[in-house]
């Protein structure tokens, strides 16, 4: 496919689309039906006014919103569905992205049934190639699950493509696009139309990710999907200790300096910075009182201007309004905003979690260790300072021992989830985006149970 020439936004342009202000948060009312919620916020703002930000994409000068929706975690509920895309539409949200994989492929039907209800301009549609099992590298598989894609979706043509979690090593790369010839059929079917921008998601070995962006001459990729926010910026290859990951600055330096456009997964990172330590969000608290901390993330993300679009999971409407006002418009960080939140980074990259976004993509585990469930609750312990356990001789041993202890049991009561079910027989590392030492992990919390 022809490239047209594309140029950055001004500097003006960029503050102007920005704007000035956001408003407050709306007030939680996660017991509300989907459709009195959304009412009761169309009483505060009045009649629906778009006042999305966008950002354009360089090849088409298509206007991208800068929120973008996740649709990895969608109620298995089609008039759900349909209740939060049709807000989100009438709100200028028009990036969905799903993948073959999610809901089992159920997130792709529920996508393509309620996107097929609006005009095909009024969406931009994002699905992967989600091939990452072996048995579906062949040539004849990988291509069945994209033309699936197509029906499932109900279009004939798809906005942007990802070869799905590139980053497990160049023998996955080329055992799952380049020897098989799925990455030619790809670029083929861009050249075609079928693929209106193709790309990548990375996860994991930083050399693949380098490779890729090596042959940008080649393969003229036309954005890139990336893990980024503000902890991750400077604290992902330390918190997650793997020899060959890299920080988000590196990534996002490297895409803007080959004339990629970002998108952005995990800005809130799995939803941990909703679980951070009281003493650093009374942090935040003191700059911007009505802010959560969803939305201070969501501003970071925002204010860097080769990112085209944020995904959030947005399974509840009250997120959605959230986030929706967030960027209606984007209110971008302060200099001294930026340097409160890399403060607060350097804070939380010395308490030793474990780097979950609860994904699934592990699950299921084939002895019934619940994987995501014991790390969240092993995070949660940290986060409410029960762990580390203090030295047996401390006075507060025994009690923070039993209270760690009896949480666990609340949190996972099924037995057979424990973490001293894993057989360490590894089946889940390959499937990790963020390649956790799975079994090590689930060693170290049966250790504290013990201890």
């Amino acid at each position: 496919m022809t490239k047209k020439d594309g140029t950055n936004l001004s500097r003006r342009d960029f503050l102007r689309r920005l704007g000035v202000g956001a408003g407050s948060a709306m007030a939680m009312m996660a017991l509300e039906p989907l459709s009195v919620l959304a009412r009761e916020k169309e009483k505060e703002t009045g009649p629906v006014t778009n006042r999305m930000t966008y950002r354009v994409q360089h090849g088409s000068g298509e206007q991208i919103s800068l929120l973008g929706f996740g649709m990895m975690r969608l109620p298995d509920n089609q008039e759900q569905v349909d209740e939060l895309v049709d807000y989100a539409i009438a709100h200028g949200v028009n990036y969905f992205d799903t993948a073959p994989m999610y809901m089992g492929g159920r997130s792709e039907v529920l996508t393509g049934n309620t996107l097929s209800r609006f005009p095909r301009e009024k969406y931009h549609v994002a699905t992967k190639m989600s091939n990452q099992n072996r048995r579906l590298w062949s040539y004849d598989e990988s291509k069945r699950m994209y033309e699936q894609s197509f029906e499932r979706l109900k279009v004939d043509y798809i906005d942007y493509y990802l070869l799905h979690s590139i980053g497990g090593g160049m023998d996955s790369l080329k055992g799952r696009f380049l020897d098989n010839g799925i990455l030619d059929f790809l670029l083929k079917e861009r050249e075609a139309g079928r693929i209106r921008h193709l790309g990548f998601s990375y996860h994991g070995d930083v050399r693949d990710f380098d490779w890729l962006l090596d042959r940008q001459d080649e393969y003229h990729w036309d954005f890139v999907q990336i893990q980024m926010n503000f902890l991750d910026w400077r604290h992902a290859s330390i918190r997650q200790g793997r020899r060959h990951d890299a920080d988000a600055e590196y990534l996002y330096g490297k895409l803007e300096k080959t004339g990629i456009q970002a998108v952005i997964m995990e800005p809130l990172r799995g939803g941990a910075f909703g679980r951070m330590a009281s003493e650093l969000t009374d942090q935040l608290k003191a700059v911007r009182p009505d802010d959560s901390t969803a939305r201070w993330a969501f501003r970071w993300v925002g204010s860097y201007p080769n990112v085209l679009t944020t995904l959030s999971g947005m399974n509840r409407m009250e997120h959605l309004v959230d986030n929706v006002t967030t960027f209606s418009p984007l209110e971008a960080c302060t200099e001294a905003e930026n340097r409160l939140l890399a403060d607060i980074a350097d804070q939380m990259a010395g308490y030793p979690t474990i780097p979950c976004t609860t994904c699934a993509y592990c699950m299921p585990c084939p002895y019934g260790v619940d994987i995501p469930g014991n790390f969240a609750y092993y995070n949660e312990a940290v986060k409410e300072k029960i762990l580390p356990l203090p030295e047996r001789t401390a006075a507060d041993y025994a009690s923070r021992k039993q209270q760690f202890t009896e949480g666990y049991r609340k949190a996972l009561t099924d037995q057979k989830s424990w973490a001293h079910s894993c057989q360490d027989c590894e089946e889940c590392l390959s499937k990790c985006p963020q390649q956790i030492r799975i079994p090590n992990q689930m060693a170290r919390i049966v250790e504290t149970l013990r201890k």
